[in-house]
């Protein structure tokens, strides 16, 4: 069965660092091999979700884990659908790993309703003590542990930026994904906290697939003095390349969460870095496999923020980035 989408490629492309789990395999190492399932939320053929378990698996190796010797990787592949996490998820816990990687608040959920004893280090997952995935930051508590995505007042830097950018916005499309309310709501409302202090009105572009987002972005675009604001889920992650190109057609000033959106053609993004969390979540996973507990350990915010830029989207929109905000970026794509 099929786990993940080209998985022979993927394989190839991170080397030796994953294998799937085989009866043989593990009848012959049983005594000093270790575990480690993978629940992604993007596809295996998605470049983001290669960079990121290639920074997982290196970090690993670098703890001492290598594939083949004391470890084996199981990766599952959500593609952004619910229906998939929940899936990918039970398959996992029935292989009863030593610890799984969650690569989203997404997919924290359906794991946690597959097991509670299995360890679980999430990587990007907001507000993990509301959705109730741990009892506290600091002490956990339960099987769960790791980093979140964002800190919710954050957001309002988007539309502090996207105002720099696009001084004549007043209207703001925030677009975001109606089946992860509890990524989705707490964004919003921290952008509605402030919006009558940058003297905007936000319009709530709730969607599920490809299609909402296409109407959503075709109906918002019906006023005037537009601009977006691209909240961080799944969804958005999978289908950047048609929210980036709706962006373009329509000539609406976006901002997204991360720096991979820029790369695909966004005009400016602000967020974590994801590659950093998930060489972080290594570091979790190596705790754990040498038997500390994941109640014990501390859920930790981001270290690491990135404001990306990229000029040759803002020149297409007729868009002068201000001096001032070049001076703070941390990258600039000419």
């Amino acid at each position: 069965m099929s786990t993940c989408l080209r998985r022979r490629e993927f394989i190839a492309l991170l080397g030796s660092a994953v294998a799937p789990w085989t009866p043989s395999a593990l009848a012959q190492q049983r005594e000093q091999m270790r575990r480690t399932g993978v629940l992604m939320n993007l596809a295996a053929d998605d470049p983001e979700s290669s960079a990121r378990l290639s920074a997982f698996v290196q970090r690993l190796q670098q703890l001492g884990w290598t594939d083949g010797r004391n470890v084996q990787v199981e990766i599952r592949c959500g593609e952004g659908n619910p229906d998939l996490f929940r899936r990918y998820a039970m398959e996992l816990v029935a292989h009863a790993p030593d610890v799984i990687l969650a690569a989203s608040g997404a997919t924290v959920s359906p794991l946690l309703q597959a097991t509670r004893s299995i360890p679980i280090v999430f990587a990007q997952t907001p507000e993990p003590v509301g959705a109730g995935y741990v009892s506290s930051l600091a002490r956990p508590g339960g099987n769960a542990t790791g980093f979140m995505q964002i800190e919710f007042g954050m957001s309002a830097k988007w539309l502090e930026f996207l105002k720099q950018i696009a001084p004549r916005v007043t209207r703001v499309g925030v677009l975001r994904d109606v089946v992860n309310l509890e990524q989705g709501v707490p964004q919003f409302a921290a952008l509605q906290a402030v919006s009558a202090s940058f003297g905007v009105e936000l319009t709530a572009i709730g969607v599920r697939d490809a299609m909402e987002i296409e109407h959503g972005i075709n109906e918002f675009v019906r006023g005037q003095n537009g601009g977006l604001i691209i909240t961080a889920s799944p969804l958005t992650a999978v289908h950047r390349d048609l929210i980036i190109s709706l962006a373009a057609k329509h000539h609406l000033p976006a901002v997204y969460p991360f720096r991979y959106h820029v790369i695909a053609g966004g005009l400016i993004s602000y967020g974590a870095d994801p590659i950093d969390q998930y060489r972080r979540a290594a570091g979790y996973v190596d705790r754990i496999l040498k038997g500390e507990k994941p109640g014990d350990l501390p859920v930790q915010a981001p270290t690491k923020y990135e404001l990306v830029i990229n000029l040759k989207t803002a020149k297409v929109l007729g868009l002068e980035i201000p001096p001032t905000l070049l001076g703070v970026a941390d990258e600039v794509i000419e």
